[in-house]
């Protein structure tokens, strides 16, 4: 007879160091359903085990497993996974507006006359602050000091609110600021690889998995630890217990041989990578890595490559466990029971790679030989289009030329090498003075050099090889220019601890890279501003500067309104290039600068041997550091700790408050659930085409004065020089909604020729910003649609591109085609997602968006039904036109049904009798 908890008796224990631990096991299920899982990818085996555990749960049936089991390259996309991750990370921008969604429904549970205190995190959530950090003080002692002063006046108001939800909510912790960026918090200190939970009386072991509201949560990969980065409305959605919904995974195999030659650093492997594979295409796949190279590769190492999925277009880039990864879970400090329960469950579960594990069978295999990496950096504008470091000075002459659209001389080398750097662009020199001292900027010159959070921080190898570099730098009697601006943000307080310990951060420290701070910074455009002096010569000259920096990003305008090429490097050659002055240089040619004995130096003199990092490493670096680090990791700092908590169960809303606002998503609901109706009498709000991508859609980026946004914030008293961000006010829906469709690129073909968020109020023909249409239109009662073209909502910036539709009072979106992941943020927001019938658009039908649009038949709703739309012209003529609702799946429309997840969630836990935490 088959358990229905059970049904393929693969519950079992499985005693560790005297411990019991329940597992379910992968081949008992192979045995039931004749499945070779030895042939199947890793990353699929860790999905396969969390169906399989939680089969029958009302989401996921014995036939997925089943399929799961038996998965084979050919079956790839052709069955939806409800997918429940172990536990969610967030950070603090992304995170910020899901624990006020949690403290929303707290008050909506007691509106609906429940127990408030019923809505908790159904699974554990860690939300790391790293993204409010901004680099204004640098090249200086007092720079960490000075900046997390500012980083707390600025956000004062999240934190008091953050440090709310920390003692209101079960299951869910915050790390203060100044600890670390969330990818490398995980890495070295949250991850567990194996965790634990105790269900029924019984210890459940499980493999660590995880969502994060982060792109680059893929770092933790790199740990044989499957998760990779989602939307808010996502994360919101496994935090309250509900499955992530996916496609069964098309998986491409990485095969790594060989090793690094001398020279070749783990940035310039990822370069590499990335570039590889956005050349082959990866975008939305699953991607993992095997072969005997990876044995050759630190977990710091794999680290970086994982990281940059999000920069290749996977999904995930993963590594699974092997030897490796004990021994960096030993070096953390991690426990030696948990080092015992990783190995024994991973080598149980067939989930334990050796060098002799046989190569799974994937969608693609793709080969990389490590020894023929070479040196390189990335850029000017994209994180995948690497360049040889010896051709940096050729390529950004090309680019001068070919993307920026400047006379540029070409350079020819000669393989001399040369005491004074061949200045091609003398004639554009612009003098400055600062400080008192007289320098000159030139095409090229380099004004930003960041060794940033993310890539590449986590990797000892690379942050140890950028302080030996300045060591020998400096005694070299090398110096940085006064116009750079260096700053170091390391991603945890331990890479400051063996920079201190080896004595290397005195010789970064004298090159002007003194530590700024422990956050995401340049390379999420919080690099701060560049002098005023330097932007006004810049804006002279009309010179194209340049950025240099170690993080992961380098789209144009990203990183700071002043440069325009951005390189991505390695952390020693971020420190290269500072000194250097310039990325107009042929480093293999050139020297960086002169030495104190009036010699030229070059980068080959001071680039230190992996022999001298190696030593380094031995001696700076072991578990004890870790240990003490994250010792007291959510006490440790001090002023947060000051902030006081107002509030109990509920959040004590300030109604004056500029960052923190209680969303309108639960006004008026009922526990009943409303008839679903059909949508009459809509106007059209956006009329747009192909590949508008959710950074179109989501308010990101500074807030303009004279935008719908900056009044409203000029209206209640602050200022412009205090309107912080979008990011940094994403806790506040009046901020959020003024600035959805408010991209300064957008495109709306009802207002042709205009770029910017505008469209027209239809009943009078007046331009407007689409916000205040909105807002006209929602005055009246009319409902809105958007209507698109294909691709509608790539991007990653996805969980206000959906809460602000919906707050616009948009109720469906019809497009060619939709992406992924924003179309099921629309049903988790209540609006309707819709397609053409293929071949038609709304060009092919004559749309102008001046329509009166209804859409009938949405009272008898399915998944994938055909509706029709009846449009009536301004004239009084009308045409029909069908649609298809992109509702997926019965609990897609349960979701819809209810006007969206949170509604869905929230009616459940009302009607429960017991508390729902666990």
């Amino acid at each position: 007879m088959t358990n229905l908890n059970d049904p393929f008796n693969a519950r079992a224990p499985l005693v560790v160091g005297g411990q019991t631990f329940i597992i379910y096991r992968l081949d008992a299920l192979a045995r039931r359903v004749g499945a070779d899982l030895a042939r199947l990818p890793f990353s699929v085996k860790v999905l396969l085990e969390a169906l399989l555990r939680n089969v029958g749960d009302g989401f996921t049936t014995i036939d997925d497993v089943a399929a799961l089991a038996q998965w084979t390259p050919a079956s790839a996309g052709q069955r939806e996974v409800a997918f429940k991750p172990a536990r969610v990370l967030m950070q603090d921008f992304t995170g910020v507006p899901a624990v006020v969604d949690l403290a929303a429904m707290r008050d909506a549970m007691a509106h609906l006359g429940g127990d408030p205190a019923k809505i908790n995190p159904l699974v554990p959530a860690d939300l790391v602050i790293d993204h409010s950090v901004q680099v204004d003080a640098f090249g200086h002692g007092m720079a960490l000091v000075l900046n997390a002063q500012l980083e707390f006046e600025r956000n004062r108001e999240r934190y008091e609110f953050l440090r709310w939800g920390q003692q209101a909510f079960a299951n869910f912790r915050v790390v203060p600021p100044a600890t670390g960026i969330c990818h490398q918090v995980n890495l070295e200190y949250l991850a567990t690889v194996v965790m634990t939970r105790e269900i029924d009386g019984e210890l459940v072991a499980m493999p660590d998995t995880l969502v994060g509201t982060d792109s680059h949560t893929t770092m933790i990969n790199g740990l044989g630890v499957l998760g990779w980065g989602v939307g808010g409305i996502e994360a919101e959605a496994v935090l309250l217990g509900q499955p992530l919904a996916m496609l069964t995974p098309e998986v491409v195999g990485v095969k790594l041989t060989g090793a690094l030659r001398p020279g070749a650093t783990a940035t310039d492997l990822v370069l590499r990578v990335t570039e590889m594979l956005r050349r082959h295409g990866v975008v939305d796949k699953f991607v993992e890595f095997c072969g005997p190279g990876l044995s050759a590769l630190s977990l710091a190492d794999r680290a970086t490559i994982a990281n940059m999925a999000p920069e290749y277009g996977a999904t995930c880039g993963f590594f699974p466990v092997d030897a490796e990864t004990l021994a960096y879970l030993r070096g953390t400090g991690r426990s030696d029971d948990l080092v015992a329960l990783v190995e024994a469950y991973c080598r149980e579960q067939g989930l334990f790679r050796t060098d002799d594990s046989p190569i799974p069978e994937f969608n693609t295999l793709l080969e990389l030989d490590l020894s023929t990496v070479e040196p390189s950096v990335a850029g000017p504008r994209r994180p995948q289009d690497r360049v040889p470091l010896t051709d940096l000075k050729a390529s950004f002459n090309q680019a001068m030329r070919t993307i920026f659209g400047r006379e540029a001389p070409a350079y020819e080398g000669n393989g001399e090498r040369r005491r004074e750097r061949r200045d091609l662009y003398a004639a554009s020199r612009v003098p400055v003075t600062l400080n008192g001292q007289a320098t000159a900027l030139t095409h090229g010159s380099t004004i930003i050099a960041a060794i940033t959070s993310c890539t590449n921080t986590s990797n000892p190898s690379v942050m140890i090889a950028a302080g030996l570099l300045a060591k020998k730098a400096v005694e070299k009697g090398l110096r940085v220019p006064p116009y750079v601006k260096t700053s170091l943000a390391p991603g945890s307080r331990v890479v400051s601890e063996y920079l201190a310990q080896s004595g290397l951060q005195e010789y970064l420290d004298q090159l002007g890279f003194n530590v700024v701070g422990y956050g995401c910074t340049t390379c999420i455009g919080n690099s701060g501003p560049v002098a005023d002096e330097i932007a006004q010569a810049v804006k002279a000259g009309n010179l194209v500067v340049s950025a240099v920096l170690s993080g992961n990003r380098n789209f144009e305008g990203r990183i700071n309104p002043v440069v325009r090429a951005n390189y991505l490097a390695s952390p020693p050659l971020v420190v290269a290039c500072a000194i250097a002055g310039t990325v107009d240089i042929d480093m293999n040619r050139e020297p960086l600068g002169v030495g104190i004995d009036g010699e030229p130096v070059y980068l080959a003199d001071i680039w230190p041997s992996a022999e001298e990092v190696a030593e380094v490493m031995a001696a700076s670096l072991n578990a004890d550091l870790f240990r003490q680090q994250y010792a007291n990791v959510f006490t440790g700092n001090e002023t947060w700790n000051a902030i006081p908590v107002s509030g109990g169960d509920l959040y004590a809303w300030n109604p004056d408050s500029t960052y923190i606002q209680n969303p309108p998503y639960f006004r008026d609901m009922t526990r009943e659930v409303p008839p679903l109706a059909s949508i009459r009498g809509a106007r059209a709000l956006a009329l747009l085409g192909d590949s508008v991508t959710t950074d179109h859609i989501s308010p990101a980026g500074s807030i303009a004065k004279d935008s719908p946004a900056g009044r409203y914030l000029i209206e209640r008293g602050v200022q412009p020089a205090d309107f912080n961000s979008y990011g940094a006010r994403r806790g506040n829906h009046e901020v959020m909604m003024r600035g959805t469709f408010a991209n300064i690129r957008l495109r709306n073909a009802m207002v042709p020729g205009v770029e910017g968020g505008y469209t027209i109020y239809l009943p009078t023909g007046e331009q407007m910003s689409i916000y205040d249409a909105a807002m006209r239109y929602q005055a009246d009662g009319t409902p809105l649609v958007v209507l698109a073209g294909k691709e509608y909502g790539t991007g990653s910036s996805r969980d206000w591109a959906a809460k602000g539709t919906f707050l616009l009072g948009v109720r469906a979106v019809i497009a060619e085609s939709f992406e992924r992941i924003h179309r099921s943020n629309l049903v988790g927001m209540g609006v309707l997602p819709l397609t053409f019938a293929p071949g038609e658009s709304w060009q092919s039908l004559g749309i102008t968006g001046r329509e009166i649009f209804t859409i009938e038949g949405i009272e008898t709703l399915r998944p994938g039904q055909e509706l029709t739309v009846h449009a009536q012209r301004p004239d009084g003529s009308a045409f029909t036109f069908t649609v298809k609702a992109r509702i997926n799946s019965e609990g897609e429309l349960a979701y819809y049904r209810n006007g969206g997840i949170l509604h869905y969630v929230l009616r459940q836990l009302a009607e429960q009798e017991e508390p729902a935490a666990v």
